[in-house]
């Protein structure tokens, strides 16, 4: 149902439809005072607008029972997730927070011309509850290191298999099997790995014996709200990743990049690699791997973290490494294996008995 359900197109509805754009542009601009970014903004306001034609009514008309409707009908037919619900809901919380807000007068406009005034329809007893603190598929986990070694072989697989066959591509795929092993080498997200320029790898001065790969600017960190992407640098823990880095930079990259452009990952068609495009290559090879469904690119990362924990680098650091602002969330990127655990375990219990017989010795 659009908002053609309003009724015949008149004076009254083209004033109707003239002061709900008001109310998505004056948002637009409270949330760009707010420094909030413009994807953000934009995908609220693509949520206020399907929200809008699925109720076919307009905001000084909508009720609590229309929201509780909507998500029915998202939850029922279309099987989103709880995420995702939470999501459209503070967004629709935030528009009419702005809306309802006395200081921007749109209620007293709407009780003047229409006759309603617009209210609150997100509250405590509607709202999707965050309940745990890490809300994505049980189906995405940490990838054991057979599974990170099975991928990688798959990706090699590609680059020879293109290679003898004579056909374009065989850059194509060596990046795109460089671009996964950097993923994992240096716990990176998507967005940080697909914005690297080859200016952003520098040698380490505390390990020269890494080259020119020793330490990785990321400059397109995770934002937090109203503030720029974050910075950080992180150190080459896995020599082999030099080796990988090496090969793409000095033999393949200088082939791909186009003039005047420093991208780490030049594309076919486009001066850097979408992220699109590097999902597809997820997964694409990690069925030839073998791999189960449901695996992501964010799963490298979430390998990186645990990997470095079973190997002993201390928490503190593996926080700055993959640059989270509390130790509670790299805790949660954790999934260490039982045979870590069954180690830390027969430690303890070895330090416990040696303690408890230098005691009685003593005695």
């Amino acid at each position: 149902m659009g908002l053609e359900a309003l009724g015949p197109s008149d004076h009254l509805d083209a004033e109707a439809a003239a002061l709900f754009e008001e109310m998505l542009l004056g948002w637009r601009h409270q949330q760009l005072s707010r420094n909030l970014a413009l994807s953000s903004i934009d995908t609220g306001t693509r949520i206020v607008r399907r929200f809008t034609a699925a109720t076919g009514r307009l905001p000084w008309s909508w009720a609590p029972a229309d929201l509780e409707r909507w998500v029915a009908g998202l939850r029922e037919r279309h099987g989103v997730t709880r995420s995702t619900v939470r999501a459209y809901e503070l967004s629709l919380r935030s528009f009419l927070a702005y809306v309802c807000d006395p200081a921007y007068g749109f209620a007293r406009t709407c009780e003047v011309r229409f006759g309603a005034v617009p209210v609150q329809i997100v509250t405590a007893m509607n709202l999707a509850r965050h309940r745990v603190e890490h809300e994505t598929s049980p189906r995405r986990r940490p990838l054991s290191r057979p599974e990170c070694q099975a991928l990688f072989d798959a990706a090699d697989a590609r680059v020879e298999a293109v290679r003898r066959s004579g056909r374009k591509g065989t850059a194509a795929a060596l990046r795109d099997a460089t671009m996964l092993k950097v993923a994992y080498a240096f716990g990176l997200r998507r967005r940080e790995l697909l914005m690297l320029e080859v200016d952003d790898l520098t040698p380490n001065p505390k390990a020269p014996e890494l080259g020119p790969y020793g330490v990785l600017a990321v400059r397109y960190a995770k934002a937090t709200a109203g503030s720029g992407p974050r910075r950080r640098s992180v150190l080459t823990v896995m020599d082999w990743s030099t080796e990988v880095l090496a090969e793409w930079v000095e033999h393949c990259w200088p082939l791909l990049v186009t003039p005047g452009t420093r991208w780490l990952w030049p594309s076919e068609r486009n001066p850097r690699v979408s992220e699109d495009r590097f999902n597809a290559a997820f997964a694409r090879l990690s069925t030839e791997a073998g791999l189960p469904a449901g695996l992501s690119p964010h799963c490298l990362r979430h390998s990186y973290v645990t990997h470095l924990i079973e190997d002993g680098y201390d928490a503190l650091f593996v926080q700055q490494q993959v640059g989270h602002e509390h130790a509670s969330t790299t805790s949660i990127y954790t999934a260490v294996s039982s045979d870590y655990k069954t180690r830390v375990l027969r430690d303890a219990l070895d330090k416990t008995l040696d303690r408890s017989v230098t005691r009685k010795g003593r005695r």
